[in-house]
């Protein structure tokens, strides 16, 4: 799949700007909890169907700390952060810590060799997220609580991708992936009970909004994101998160108007030098880094 990494970012970028059109019209984690529910009943009638084999306990129990991480922690530290005062543009460029975080953990725990050349490429890369995001960087009226998600929402993705690429690489997609998100789906049921009103305004823009999420981001871009860890390095795969919020800020600019000043071009630039230096491989050698 040649084009699985353009696929990615372009699936992963539309999933902001159609978080952004459902969100008025619901609390982060009720909203995030609909998103589950239709997920995970859509993944019912696919097994029932198709009857694939179920892990074992270990698999079971694999998939659903990878669900609270990747899916929990992740969504619902930067939707609980962008309601508590952060800017999701400021989230977008907090979270994109996690190449290099990625990089710093795999090389110890996964055994892939990061050289100089990817190092400099993931530096180039965050240099270029905060270029395209430096106008929209704003923290004034962050509480605690925002901090506090935004960290939980790095260290979900970051832990959640290396545990996945580690412990979930020989599961079946399609009963791993119904844990992972009812595992999710319960967290966030629980976090909607003890902090939000659960009011939801079913509007034709948010039943199309958690449908796009449900669907496209829920199937495709996970199961395109899980499909890239298993085929290359963890390092190479979350460089392409560099790529996100150039992708989105295109998108806001499309649909919404949002101002795309010529600094914030020059970092796209930038972005995507950054992540050709990760993914080159010299000689033409497409082979696999490390253990990946």
């Amino acid at each position: 799949m040649f084009a699985a990494p353009g696929v990615f970012v372009l699936l992963w970028a539309s999933g902001f700007v159609f978080a952004k059109l459902g969100l008025a019209y619901a609390e982060p984690l009720t909203f995030l909890t609909l998103r589950m529910v239709g997920v995970v009943a859509l993944l019912a009638v696919i097994i029932a169907l198709t009857r694939p084999k179920w892990p074992d306990r270990a698999g079971l129990a694999h998939s659903a700390l990878t669900g609270l991480m990747v899916h929990g922690l992740y969504l619902g530290g930067v939707f609980v952060a962008i309601e508590n005062g952060v800017s999701a543009g400021f989230a977008a460029l907090f979270v994109s810590l996690q190449p290099l975080l990625t990089s710093t953990i795999a090389n110890r725990w996964l055994g892939e060799r990061v050289v100089v050349r990817q190092w400099l490429g993931l530096a180039l890369g965050l240099f270029g997220v905060y270029l395209v995001l430096h106008e929209k960087s704003a923290i004034a009226g962050a509480t605690p609580l925002a901090w506090g998600a935004l960290v939980a929402a790095l260290f979900g993705i970051t832990v959640g991708t290396l545990y996945q690429k580690r412990f979930g690489g020989g599961l079946d997609w399609r009963p791993a992936l119904a844990v992972q998100y009812t595992a999710a789906g319960l967290m966030f049921a629980l976090g909607a009970f003890a902090f939000e009103t659960r009011v939801v305004h079913w509007t034709p823009r948010f039943i199309v909004a958690i449908g796009y999420l449900a669907v496209v981001l829920s199937f495709g871009a996970i199961w395109l994101f899980y499909y890239l860890i298993r085929r290359a390095a963890a390092t190479r795969v979350t460089s392409l998160f560099y790529l996100v919020p150039p992708m989105t800020a295109l998108m806001a600019w499309g649909l919404f108007g949002e101002r795309l000043p010529p600094l914030a071009l020059a970092g796209m630039a930038v972005c995507v030098a950054g992540v050709a230096l990760v993914v080159w491989q010299p000689g033409g050698n497409n082979g696999r880094h490390g253990r990946a």
